[in-house]
């Protein structure tokens, strides 16, 4: 398999990985009292947030590259399931819209000739 496939698993495992990270910092630096936080249940959803935040910002930075490679497989598995299915939903809307018209076509026919 190519490296493409695993683009997703690969994106979402350095996502957390990155978080895991930032609060691990976020945790070191609240235990040497460098990050004033409260005690508590308000201080561990303080750091969470935190680390979130962090996290969100340095991900949009360092992992660009990946984000575009789950974006180019996302964006083939669609045109892929796309290409399967014979032209999706708007061939079908179409093809329902010929039988409605065709349909009324006839009825105003035969109403016109009656």
């Amino acid at each position: 398999m190519s490296s493409k496939s695993h683009a997703t698993l690969r994106y979402t495992s350095m996502r957390v990985s990155l978080f895991g990270a930032c609060f691990f910092v976020a945790l070191l630096l609240a235990h040497f009292k460098i990050l004033p936080v409260m005690a508590g249940s308000a201080g561990v959803l303080l750091l969470l947030m935190i680390a979130l935040l962090v996290s969100g910002l340095l991900s949009y930075v360092l992992l660009s590259k990946q984000r575009d490679q789950v974006s180019e497989q996302v964006t083939s598995g669609i045109e892929q399931l796309r290409a399967k299915n014979g032209g999706g939903l708007k061939n079908r809307i179409a093809a329902q819209n010929a039988a409605e018209d065709a349909l009324d076509d006839a009825v105003r026919a035969e109403q016109g000739t009656a």
